[in-house]
């Protein structure tokens, strides 16, 4: 009998439908969640990844020293290095590794006597601590120093050397030394820039320092790691090394031949307002800023310079250093003179108080409120006669200016101070410039401006501007009436020269008109051609200028501010030049040429080497009877004993020797505010006991006839 079981029957190992897909699930999550991690590990090791790694080093007895950055270069408009930074390296000896074997003594000390001069005596001190890893043999060594040791490294013998190697830091180099001195600054240290473009743009020419780690791998060997350092930008500036060199040589000429208390000049590119060049008469050298020799100038004698080098205290020693280093062109104020006559004719112009057609008659001067305010033309006991509108900016007549802004009137005359830059910051790119609060404290304003002080401000005495205010306003004059901000830096490039940024000329406002423009580039011609500034002429060029002689704090003392700026050529101008010479060494100063003289030395070599070409064809001159603009006293009669805006708060008028520094007016005769009070002078600011406002437009030089003929 046959017994029955159940049948068996194969197993079947094939997945279900449900069983592949949830698998399918199971691996589409186990990606998804592996794909989270690795990008995050990724993001980590991007973002934090030089952090762990300090982390990690760190547990590991790593230890770590500073890789330094390279301070950016300044370079000219031409590519020319006028701010550097050079590696130079110290020597250092590992006197553990030196003396572990004999034979590799033996030739180190060889290559060292060789290479650096060493003697066996140094070398012996320098190994007398033979466990020492870090002896500093030499220091400060240049690259040429250094360039022949480490080529005899490569050599088999060299091969043997050890315990020999080299730290490295940067040093700041000045490669022309004095040249723009004043616009470039210099630095403390090395990266800590001070003055100039170094301290305007310090955070650009910084960068970041790297970090080479070196510890010890689990297998007991030696490894490092290295953050490279992040270098500084490069600064390519409008200033021409070979203007500045130009500019220089001739002030530095004139200074020995004639002297002066100061000598500046600025150079401009009248379309833009960039700085090509700027100097001051007493300069410094950026690579030792702190020279002591640099202040000689402000001492009479040699001894009294040497008994100041050995007994000044440190406050007195930064003191005299800080004079050096002040850049006179963006930092003092001054009372500029007759060039501030170019802005009230020009205002007057665009504002259609005067036009081409006007005519004066200079009688030598004006009784205005209590004070006679003389012509220059006084020093020749003459008078101007009628004068137009250009034969008044040509011979540079008070009379008739006061007689415009007159015609202007406060308002007017205020608006066009304003509109030209005078009373605010130009906010040009280096450091140094006053405030605007600073710069309006000290012109006078439209609530200020009363008889005296509208008449004497028309021909630049009373307000007070900087070099690179004037220079500014100036070329807006002459450019169309474009008002830029100037500027030294145009572009930054990092240290493989792509550009980071372009800076972009800023153009602020307009001054006046194309047409206004015109009339003022022939008027201001005509100054030179035939004018006071006629010995500021070269043969053959086209020059344009405006002469300006002020007289110094305390009135009367003989001291004045000799000036000229010019601009070449007149169809076309190319480059502004301004000169200011400050007390010029000559028994007379009142009728001094000196600054229309430099212009011209300057002029004569800057104008070919810029392709500036011959386009005049008058060859006459003969200056033996130009006319000067002789610096005649201000006031006849009394003086008053500060007549400058801001009084004793002008720091023009404080840091004159011997000047007052009261007001004119009693405390009685002013208000609580300082202005005039009520009973001295009406609500228009008009003195009762001079002109009512009425009889001020109404005296007899308005008359009809004196428009009848031509000057």
């Amino acid at each position: 009998m046959v017994k029955k079981g159940r049948k068996k029957t194969k197993k079947d190992n094939s997945f279900t439908r449900g069983m592949r897909n949830r698998l399918l699930f199971a691996f589409v999550v186990f990606m998804f969640v592996f794909s989270l991690l690795v990008g995050n590990l990724i993001k980590i090791n991007v973002q934090s990844g030089k952090k762990y790694e300090q982390i990690v080093l760190a547990q590991q007895g790593s230890k770590s020293s500073p890789i330094p950055y390279r301070r950016g270069d300044i370079l000219d408009s031409n590519g020319t290095t006028l701010a550097t930074t050079k590696k130079i390296y110290n020597l250092i000896l590992e006197p553990k590794n030196i003396l572990e074997k004999e034979e590799n003594k033996k030739v180190t000390v060889a290559a060292l006597k060789k290479y650096f001069g060493l003697t066996d005596g140094e070398i012996t001190e320098l190994l007398k601590n033979e466990n020492s890893y870090y002896e500093i043999a030499k220091k400060d060594l240049e690259y040429e120093q250094v360039k022949p040791f480490k080529d005899y490294l490569e050599t088999d013998e060299g091969a043997k050397v050890r315990g020999v190697l080299f730290e490295e830091k940067f040093e700041r180099v000045y490669p022309n030394k004095q040249l723009a001195c004043h616009l470039i600054g210099y630095t403390i240290g090395t990266n800590d820039g001070q003055g100039g473009i170094e301290g305007a743009y310090d955070q650009y020419l910084n960068g970041s320092n790297g970090r080479e780690y070196t510890y010890i791998n689990d297998d007991n060997s030696v490894a490092k790691s290295i953050e490279p350092p992040v270098n500084g930008y490069n600064l390519v500036t409008s200033i021409d090394a070979n203007i500045q060199a130009i500019v220089q040589e001739k002030v530095d000429n004139y200074m020995q031949t004639e002297g002066a208390a100061n000598v500046s000049v600025l150079v401009m590119d009248p379309k833009t307002c960039n700085i090509l060049a700027l100097y001051n008469s007493h300069t410094y050298d950026p690579n030792d800023a702190y020279d002591l020799d640099s202040v000689r100038y402000q001492f009479k004698t040699d001894a009294e310079f040497e008994e100041f080098k050995k007994n000044a205290t440190d406050e007195e020693t930064v003191d005299a250093l800080s004079k050096v280093w002040r850049n006179f062109v963006v930092s003092d104020v001054f009372e500029p003179g007759s060039t501030y006559k170019t802005f009230t004719i020009a205002g007057a112009l665009e504002e259609g108080v005067v036009d081409e057609n006007y005519r004066h008659v200079c009688d030598g001067g004006e009784q205005i409120d209590t004070y006679y305010i003389q012509c220059h033309i006084a020093a020749y006991d003459s008078v101007h006669g009628e004068l137009t509108l250009s034969g008044a900016l040509e011979n540079s007549c008070n009379d008739v200016l006061m007689d415009i802004a007159k015609r202007e009137g406060p308002a007017t005359f205020d608006k066009y101070q304003k509109l030209f830059g005078f009373g605010q910051a130009t906010n040009v790119d280096i450091p140094g410039e006053p405030s605007d609060a600073d710069f309006s404290s000290v012109i006078y304003h439209e609530d200020t401006l009363n008889v005296t002080e509208l008449a004497t401000s028309s021909f630049g005495q009373g307000p007070c501007t900087s070099m690179m205010q004037l220079c500014t306003a100036f070329c807006s004059v002459i450019n169309g009436g474009y008002y830029y901000e100037p500027s030294v830096v145009q572009r930054i490039e990092d240290e493989n020269g792509n550009i980071i940024d372009n800076l972009e000329n800023v153009l602020v406002r307009r001054t006046v008109s194309e047409e206004v423009s015109d009339i003022m580039k022939q008027q201001l011609f005509m100054v030179v051609e035939q004018g006071t500034g006629k010995k500021a002429a070269i043969e053959g060029y086209t020059i344009g200028g405006k002469t300006g002689t002020a007289e110094k704090l305390p009135r009367g003392n003989g001291k004045y501010m000799i000036s000229f700026i010019g601009f070449a050529p007149v169809e076309d101008p190319q480059v502004v030049v301004y000169v200011v010479v400050d007390e010029p060494n000559t028994p007379d100063q009142s009728t001094s040429a000196a600054s229309s003289y430099l212009f011209a030395d300057i002029a004569v070599e800057l104008f070919p080497y810029m392709n500036i070409y011959k386009s005049n064809d008058n060859y006459d001159l003969d200056t033996t009877n130009s006319p000067d603009e002789v610096a005649t006293p201000i006031y006849e009669g009394d003086v008053p004993n500060s007549d400058v805006a801001g009084g004793e708060d002008n720091p023009y008028v404080s840091d004159t020797d011997g000047s007052a520094t009261e007001d004119v007016n009693t405390e009685e005769e002013q208000s609580e505010d300082g202005e005039y009070s009520e009973d001295e002078y009406s609500e228009d600011g008009y003195s009762e006991e001079g002109y009512t406002e009425d009889e001020y437009y109404e005296d007899e030089y308005y008359e009809d006839d004196y428009y009848e003929e031509e000057y």
